[in-house]
């Protein structure tokens, strides 16, 4: 439903997070605006280098540290409240060395694994 929160997503950023930390990658849709997902993601780990051909994709890092590899570019560092948006057909993958919590905004359709 477009423009209204996940009742989930109601939750105390903390209880949300605390339900996503299982694995390396977990992630929550908390609301569709229009065409776009925002998502809530806890994420560690390296993972598998891809690309999305027709948008772009948006990282804003909550907590921890958080890091883009970026083919033919340098990687990008992220720290709590930083942002970067990975432009589209850029092959990439996030190295993520410790826990950390992102806010993600892309297209609805895009399928977040982490894997």
């Amino acid at each position: 439903m477009t423009g209204e929160l996940d009742e989930t997503a109601r939750a105390p950023y903390e209880r949300l997070v605390a339900d996503l930390e299982t694995g390396n990658a977990r992630f929550r849709t908390l609301v569709q605006v229009g065409d776009v997902l925002v998502r809530l993601g806890v994420m560690q780990g390296e993972f598998h280098w891809h690309k999305h051909d027709e948008q772009d994709e948006f990282f804003f890092v909550l907590d921890g540290r958080f890091c883009i590899e970026l083919e033919g570019a340098e990687a990008v560092e992220l720290g709590p409240r930083q942002a970067f948006a990975v432009p589209a057909g850029m092959l990439h993958r996030p190295v993520v060395a410790v826990r950390s919590t992102v806010l993600m905004i892309e297209k609805a359709g895009v399928v977040a694994t982490g894997d």
